[in-house]
């Protein structure tokens, strides 16, 4: 991720900085799924003098840049995950907050059998479903 970020940064005529590489590790590391909030954490622990102003703006930046993705599984966060290079979809555990990455060729069964989607070029699709893990409907949660 790092070599196609330093690329992207370039071609954007922009700096590939310490910082925007911490936070670039930081992201893949974590598996994705991490909010501001937390790669500020993180990145806190290796560079104390980050601000989390530099944290947003490097994530806005790099979502700009389709480096990261900025997913929205509830209304307060937005979780920021590497690009991925296959289509996947998000389970949300309701109790715990827990996200669970799977993946469907979803897009290609609705291009085949929904009837508006079929002369409807579609590019990306996102699926959240939102439930309880098995962790989570054992203790009673």
């Amino acid at each position: 991720m790092l070599t196609a970020s330093r690329q992207a940064l370039n071609q954007a005529g922009m700096r590939f900085t310490s910082q925007r590489a911490l936070i670039m590790e930081i992201i893949r590391q974590g598996q994705g799924h991490l909010d501001a909030d937390e790669i500020y954490r993180r990145a806190r622990e290796k560079e104390p003098r980050l601000s989390l102003s530099t944290v947003y703006r490097t994530l806005q930046m790099l979502k700009k840049l389709s480096l990261v993705e900025e997913l929205h599984f509830d209304d307060n966060h937005h979780h920021y995950e590497v690009k991925p290079s296959a289509e996947h979809h998000h389970l949300v555990c309701l109790g715990c907050g827990r996200v669970i990455e799977f993946s469907h060729p979803l897009s290609d069964y609705i291009k085949k059998n929904v009837p508006e989607a079929k002369d409807f070029d579609i590019r990306e699709s996102e699926v959240r479903m939102t439930g309880y893990c098995a962790r989570c409907r054992r203790s009673g949660k």
